[in-house]
C-alpha cells in the first residue's frame, strides 16, 4: 500500500488517471448538456460561448490564436466566429501585426450575452460540493488536470 503523500508507482498511476479520465468524460458530457440547455435561454451554442469567453477575457485575437488556445481546428473556430459575427456579438478589425488575419473583437452586445451566460454558470457552480470543498482540494484537482493536459500538449488538432 502506498502512503497517501508519496508518488504512485507507474502502474497504479495509470489506473488512477484512467479513473479521472472516465470522470472527466462523464462531467464533460453532462456539462455540455447543461450548457446546451442554456442555449435555449441566451441562444449561445457551446462553441460560440467558448469564442465569446476568450474575447471577453483576453481581448481581440485572430481565429488561429483562438484555435491554438482551445486546441480546436481553425475551420471549426472560424464557423463559431462567423456565428458571433452574424449575431453582432463580435466584429472584425484590422490586425496591425498581420494583414491577412483580422482581429476579432467582442461587441457590447457580445459582452452582455457572455456576462449573462457566465453569471448563470457561476450560480450553478456555487452549488458544487455543497459548500464542503476546500481551496486545497481544488488546487490539487487543478494540479492533476494540468499535468494530464500537459501529457497531451504534443497532440495536433489539425
Amino acid at each position: 500500500m502506498n502512503d497517501i503523500d508519496e508518488p504512485l508507482p507507474p502502474d497504479d498511476l495509470g489506473h488512477r488517471v484512467s479513473e479521472v479520465f472516465d470522470l472527466i468524460g462523464a462531467l464533460y458530457r453532462r456539462g455540455l448538456r447543461k450548457l446546451e440547455q442554456g442555449q435555449d435561454i441566451e441562444g449561445v451554442s457551446v462553441g460560440v460561448r467558448s469564442v465569446l469567453v476568450l474575447l471577453h477575457r483576453y481581448g481581440p485575437m485572430t481565429v488561429p490564436q483562438m484555435g491554438r488556445i482551445m486546441a480546436l481546428t481553425r475551420q471549426f473556430v472560424q464557423r463559431m466566429v462567423n456565428d458571433t459575427l452574424d449575431r453582432d456579438w463580435a466584429e472584425t478589425t484590422p490586425n496591425p501585426a498581420h494583414q491577412r488575419s483580422s482581429l476579432i473583437r467582442i461587441t457590447p452586445q457580445g459582452e452582455a450575452v457572455i456576462t449573462a451566460v457566465l453569471a448563470r454558470e457561476h450560480a450553478l457552480n456555487r452549488q458544487v460540493g455543497g459548500g464542503e470543498l476546500t481551496d486545497t482540494e481544488l488546487r490539487a484537482c487543478t494540479r492533476v488536470l494540468k499535468e494530464m493536459l500537459r501529457t497531451f500538449d504534443h497532440v495536433d488538432v489539425d
